[in-house]
């Protein structure tokens, strides 16, 4: 399991939004440089750029994204254990999303000092912003 991890904070604010499970994915949800959809047979869940959602949407706003500097093999064990104990020890709530290379930590843009204190008494390393602009 590794217990020292380094991540980047991604400048863009970021929403967490709720759709009906029917609803198609709307075109404002996939235009910015991060977003991420899940569909359930309960819900249509939208992660996107906070600045692009619709006052009447469900969602909840103000989010920052940590991006861990990976990739990580799929083999490996406890990356996001190891870096979401230190937050959940901190009493910082989190929402977690997971791509082929990496994971992303969500935590709520009030709580930043505090989660950076948290992962840094942890081990961990931020090793600065991400551009919003950013290409991979």
């Amino acid at each position: 399991m590794p217990h020292h991890l380094k991540f980047r904070i991604l400048e863009e604010r970021l929403a967490v939004c709720r759709l009906e499970p029917a609803a198609r994915i709307p075109k404002w949800a996939i235009d910015g440089q991060f977003f991420c959809v899940a569909r359930t047979p309960d819900e249509l869940s939208v992660v996107c750029s906070e600045s692009v959602v619709p006052k009447a949407t469900i969602a909840e706003r103000g989010w920052l994204a940590l991006r861990l500097e990976g990739p990580f093999p799929f083999s490996l064990s406890g990356v996001l254990a190891s870096f979401a104990r230190p937050l959940a020890q901190a009493r910082i709530g989190i929402f977690a999303i997971s791509t082929f290379d990496t994971d992303y930590i969500l935590i709520k843009k009030d709580d930043c000092e505090a989660a950076m204190a948290a992962l840094e008494t942890a081990g961990h390393e931020n090793i600065g912003k991400q551009p919003s602009n950013h290409k991979r």
